[in-house]
């Protein structure tokens, strides 16, 4: 989907005070809005708590496919943020809806994450292999960069990969998580699964470069994820028709929010916005912190 793009738009700075007066329903990222790798992040604790005394509609709609919504709610819980597993969608619960449109139940999948990550293809349908020299693949699943050994793992998709198509067999390349970067504190960001993707991809276009096969990326970016997130506030009954997302990223939380047709608020995080960008979608608001003044 085209995203709109202005050069210098006028972005008005917001208060969480009034972001949440002026809409009745919150989308919030995970990584580098409540939290970052090393632990909460600061007026998080003191925001879900508000949420939740407040019976504030809210949903977590993170990238991340290496837990699913309960292991995110027993991290949550250990960082002292109140969230149960029902407020929480992640890209891991796309997969089934790509094997279900693509009519991949039983399919071989090569599948690089957590635990986690294998469990949200075997609920899919898909027959999870092991990661090994020589496996011959329907799909390839990068969730995540931990849960293997990164470079090994990364050449292993990349050589089935290669093996399928050099043969002229067809293969899915599956993106969860299109995310490049994570926050791992304050000063210090990790790669992740869509570092992976765009290893595989470049190293791919060296053989396929009239057609260079592309991994489909199922989370944001794209709206679905919080189209759904969406669609499980307003299944709570009440009237949530104001809702706004609450990210980090630009080319990620902003641009879903864009594609899902929701207005957004960019926090400082991996993305700084400073109205000189012309290459992505522009925040509604810009948001300087999650304190609640």
């Amino acid at each position: 989907m085209d995203i709109p793009l202005t050069a210098t738009p006028a972005v008005a700075e917001i208060s969480m005070t009034a972001l949440l007066a002026a809409h009745d329903g919150v989308l919030l990222d995970a990584y580098g809005v409540l939290v970052d790798a090393s632990g909460a992040l600061p007026h998080a604790a003191a925001l879900i708590a508000h949420l939740n005394a407040s019976r504030t509609p809210y949903c977590i709609v993170t990238n991340d496919a290496s837990r699913s919504p309960t292991t995110c709610a027993a991290r949550f819980a250990s960082l002292g943020l109140a969230i149960t597993a029902e407020r929480v969608t992640t890209s891991g619960d796309l997969i089934g809806d790509y094997f279900a449109t693509h009519q991949l139940a039983g399919a071989r999948t090569l599948v690089l994450g957590t635990d986690d990550s294998r469990a949200y293809v075997r609920a899919s349908g898909g027959d999870v292999l092991p990661l090994e020299p020589g496996v011959d693949a329907d799909v390839i699943a990068v969730c995540d960069d931990a849960g293997f050994p990164f470079l090994q793992g990364a050449e292993l998709a990349l050589s089935a990969a290669l093996r399928r198509l050099d043969a002229g067999r067809a293969i899915h390349l599956l993106l969860p998580n299109p995310d490049i970067v994570y926050p791992k504190s304050s000063t210090e960001m990790g790669f992740t699964s869509g570092a992976i993707a765009l290893m595989i991809e470049t190293a791919l276009a060296r053989r396929f470069a009239s057609a260079p096969p592309k991994f489909a990326r199922l989370g944001k970016p794209a709206g679905a994820l919080l189209q759904r997130g969406a669609a499980r506030l307003r299944a709570g009954g009440a009237n949530v028709a104001r809702i706004v997302m609450i990210g980090d990223q630009l080319e990620t939380d902003i641009a879903a929010a864009h594609a899902a047709g929701l207005p957004s608020a960019l926090i400082a995080g991996v993305s700084r916005w400073t109205g000189a960008r012309s290459d992505v979608a522009a925040p509604t608001y810009v948001l300087p912190s999650l304190a609640l003044t």
